[in-house]
């Protein structure tokens, strides 16, 4: 019996302990495992308020991220208690922060000995929960911390199951401090440029001395004077010529003369439509040699006006006041003064582009009329019978191949009219004019510019026993700059001129120029340009051919006033008696302009 009771009482007590060891593992299977077992071993538990569910965590962080509320989540760190640092293990020791362990800081660890380090290590009291925005402080420093943490742990005595479960705990928190994170470089960005936008102070703007002001293309160039809508700008030159040939006639002397130049141009600044004014006076006297005393001069403006349904309307209006030259056909021998040509001029035309089809109709119309000749003897004769109106019209026909390519077509008739219907010596010198040309009109900005053209023209005199006046005509207008501050142009023209001399009904004038202009520094630019002209007379067997060549410089003192020269020499040979000659010229002169 007595070995019966022993029995039992121990199997009680295997029962016993049984059960309590049954009851002890539910309920830590049961009892849900700390956030952060493994890295707090030494503080002990945590209560379960302390622990924020995922979704929570997830949740404030991004309503932190969409109001920009990162200011604020700095500032709650920046006040938040100062953190201790946790070992993972009981062996472990604090990373070297850079702070003297004299100094006692508070965040310097208790040092671990060997003494204290044992398999159970006894947990120190539970502290108290921190903040909100501390516990997402302490996560995010040991979450970057993790790492070397758990390396420099020597002894795990956590049960595998527990491990796991905090493992997985701080996956999630690495993903959300992760989120956290990259929501605060976004509300950084965004509030960063918001900044920068309202700040006018955000941009610094560099020193004034220190950019680079642009230089202008022509820093010579005239400045020009403002006078209402336009902006004008003038110039005088004033120099002295010497010549071998007085008035380029064939009893032409040497002579030292005084030329007094004027010029200008007015240029309106309309927001739409516009207008150019240009003008030119010329004055030559004589200082020694041959008598020279002479004026010319020109002004001509035109109005570019827009109308409606694309329609342009250009209209011109000049006026010119010229000698007649000592080489002239229409030159009066044995006068001391040749007669004052006046011509008023003026045309109205209207373009219109229809597709790549482009129109122009216009309308023309000249009038000269001429003074009287003062004769050596002192008398006069009058030169009235010589005034003349001529009255034109124009169809251009154009189709647009591509802007810088419009080839064209031109049909002219006309009609001359005398003012005096039958001339002193008996022949009625009206005459009715008809003409066509075919031409093609450039555009490639400033490298190749203009027009040139060629056909036939016949003014037909009503007189019968004078010869219509008809030949080739060869016009052009053209500019090309191979290289920047480099421009050469080609002129061509075709005149008809009329006289009054018995038997004869006047002569075809085709002028030809080519012109170079460099700029070889900014203020030096050099000029040259050969001439041929061709006068080919109707109605008796006679040419003028004139041959010139001119080259000049001017430099610039400054943009108000320079030094000009040129040397210039010409030539004309005819098969007619009396007309050759030969002058050659050079001018120094200073210009001013504004």
């Amino acid at each position: 019996m007595s070995g019966a009771q022993p029995e039992k009482s121990s199997g009680r007590r295997g029962k016993a302990v049984c059960t309590l060891l049954l009851a002890t593992s539910m309920f830590a299977l049961l009892r849900p495992a700390p956030l952060h077992a493994q890295e707090t071993e030494l503080r002990g538990e945590v209560s379960e308020s302390a622990i924020l569910s995922d979704q929570q965590r997830k949740a404030r962080q991004l309503a932190l991220a969409t109001q920009g509320q990162q200011q604020s989540a700095n500032t709650a760190q920046d006040d938040a208690p100062p953190r201790t640092y946790l070992p993972a293990s009981a062996g472990a020791v604090p990373d070297d922060t850079g702070t003297d362990a004299a100094t006692g800081s508070i965040f310097d660890p208790p040092q671990a000995t060997d003494d204290t380090a044992t398999d159970n290590p006894t947990p120190p009291k539970p502290r108290r929960r921190p903040s909100s925005a501390s516990q997402n402080a302490a996560d995010q420093d040991r979450t970057k911390t993790g790492t070397k943490t758990a390396d420099k742990s020597k002894k795990k005595k956590a049960a595998t199951a527990t491990t796991d479960t905090t493992q997985a705990a701080t996956d999630d928190t690495d993903s959300a401090t992760t989120d956290q994170e990259a929501a605060n470089r976004r509300a950084l960005t965004v509030d960063s440029a918001d900044r920068q936008k309202l700040d006018p102070g955000a941009e610094r703007t560099a020193a004034i001395e220190g950019q680079n002001k642009k230089a202008e293309d022509d820093p010579f160039a005239p400045t020009g004077v403002k006078w209402g809508s336009f902006v004008i700008r003038p110039s005088i030159e004033q120099g002295l010529t010497a010549t071998t040939n007085g008035d380029s006639s064939s009893a032409g002397t040497s002579a030292l003369l005084s030329e007094t130049a004027l010029r200008f141009t007015a240029v309106s600044d309309w927001r739409e439509n516009s207008a150019t004014i240009d003008g030119y006076g010329l004055f030559r006297d004589t200082v020694s040699g041959y008598r020279v005393h002479d004026a010319q001069g020109r002004i001509e403006g035109q109005l570019n006006v827009d109308l409606d349904n694309e329609l342009r309307a250009i209209a011109k209006l000049g006026y010119e006041a010229v000698p007649e030259t000592a080489s002239s056909p229409n030159a009066i021998a044995g006068v001391s003064t040749q007669p004052l040509r006046q011509t008023i001029d003026g045309s109205l035309g209207v373009e219109k582009a229809v597709g790549k089809m482009q129109y122009t109709l216009t309308g023309a119309v000249s009038h000269d009329f001429y003074g009287d000749a003062e004769l050596s003897d002192g008398t006069t004769l009058s030169q009235k019978d010589q005034d003349n109106t001529l009255y034109t019209a124009t169809l251009r026909t154009g189709y647009e191949i591509s802007p810088a390519l419009t080839p064209f077509t031109e049909i002219e008739v006309g009609r001359r009219a005398y003012d005096q219907r039958i001339d002193n010596e008996g022949f009625e010198r009206s005459s009715t004019r008809l003409g066509a040309r075919a031409g093609l009109q450039l555009d490639m900005g400033e490298k190749l510019s203009g027009e040139f053209s060629a056909g036939w023209l016949r003014e037909a005199i009503d007189d019968k026993s004078l010869e219509a006046i008809s030949g080739a005509t060869v016009n052009a207008d053209l500019k090309w700059s191979p290289e920047r501050g480099t421009t050469i142009g080609l002129t061509g023209k075709t005149t008809v001129e009329t006289t009054t001399t018995a038997g004869e009904s006047g002569d075809i004038l085709y002028s030809g120029r080519l012109t170079a202009e460099r700029q070889i520094r900014a203020n030096l630019t050099a000029n040259a340009a050969l001439g041929l002209d061709w006068r080919d007379y109707v109605g008796i067997d006679g040419h003028d051919r004139i041959l010139s060549a001119e080259t000049g410089l001017t430099w610039w003192l400054n943009r108000y006033a320079g030094l000009t020269s040129r040397v210039r020499t010409e030539k004309l040979t005819s098969n007619l008696p009396g007309r050759d000659y030969t002058a050659n010229s050079i001018y120094l002169g200073l210009k001013v302009q504004r």
